[in-house]
């Protein structure tokens, strides 16, 4: 009988306590966050618009990319797929970083914004799941 990469991890303590709702309060201004994020894109104002076509994007491409962030937030919001969530995710962020950088924006408030969300949105993940702290583990 073989066993797998994942089943010799040393099993990491259950958090519980502070490390628990800090994780909790990291997914929740996330979450918010996005939310407004998506709500905007997907209200079609003129300010959508104008603001992608600044970034490069024709028109009208605010909501599509609405539809697909609240796609990748809503499985990340669900415990089951909150891994595949977070990785969908990333990856739009980084289309975000990329898109600031081709256009020049300013580096640590625009460039790195969407680092700046990635850090909270797998900090918060990582606080409420022992898996993913199994995989990558703290060191002392």
């Amino acid at each position: 009988m073989t066993t797998t990469a994942l089943t010799t991890l040393p099993q990491p303590r259950p958090r519980t306590g502070a490390a628990e709702w800090a994780g909790r309060g990291l997914t929740t201004l996330f979450a918010l966050f996005m939310a407004f994020d998506v709500g905007l894109k997907l209200t079609g104002l003129p300010v959508v618009d104008a603001t992608m076509a600044t970034l490069g994007w024709p028109a009208g491409s605010g909501r599509i990319i609405g539809v697909v962030e609240l796609a990748c937030v809503a499985l990340y919001l669900f415990p089951r797929t909150a891994v595949l969530g977070a990785v969908l995710t990333t990856a739009i962020l980084g289309g975000a970083v990329a898109t600031h950088v081709r256009v020049a924006s300013p580096l640590f408030s625009h460039v790195l914004f969407g680092v700046y969300l990635g850090l909270v949105m797998w900090g918060g993940l990582w606080l409420r799941d022992a898996r993913l702290r199994a995989i990558f583990p703290a060191r002392r």
